[in-house]
């Protein structure tokens, strides 16, 4: 049997009082990248990579919350990539349950960058398809998820200007 597949797309819209070169440095930087889009308090990183460039690799193992949380991955493909202006990429996630890898979901999102006066508007709008029997309820998490993400890179344009 095939289990269930639901598809979704949303799209989050900040502003930030960053430059959009700025904003893309956070995006190609693996230092800051890292910083802002997996280090979380409780967060335990096993492997992590970040190829920003077209064709490039991203993702890596790590587990949310103490030894009892399930170990997740992220493996990332950069499709497109425009200097301060745009990156496009795919994405699977998943989780590990002992020697099995279970993939939960696999998206295309769009990261755009606009300039606005001395800030920048960004755009980041996904597409995905969320597997298992309960695959509808991952996407507003996925998308409450993103939103948490984008505010954790505000704070890393403000602690690291």
């Amino acid at each position: 049997m095939t289990a269930q597949l639901a598809h979704g797309m949303f799209t989050i819209e900040r502003r930030y009082d960053a430059s959009p070169e700025r904003v893309f440095r956070a995006y190609s930087d693996p230092v800051a990248f890292r910083r802002w889009f997996v280090e979380a308090p409780g967060a335990t990183i096993y492997e992590w990579t970040h190829d920003f460039r077209v064709g490039g690799r991203g993702g890596g193992r790590y587990r949310f919350g103490g030894e009892e949380s399930v170990v997740g991955f992220n493996d990332t493909l950069f499709l497109d990539i425009v200097e301060n202006a745009r990156i496009i990429l795919s994405y699977v996630m998943g989780r590990e349950l002992g020697d099995e890898r279970r993939r939960d979901s696999a998206s295309l999102a769009t990261i755009e960058l606009i300039a606005d006066r001395a800030g920048t508007r960004l755009i980041y709008t996904e597409q995905g398809a969320y597997f298992g029997d309960d695959g509808a309820a991952h996407i507003p998490l996925r998308e409450e998820g993103c939103a948490e993400m984008f505010d954790n890179l505000a704070r890393e344009l403000e602690a690291h200007p």
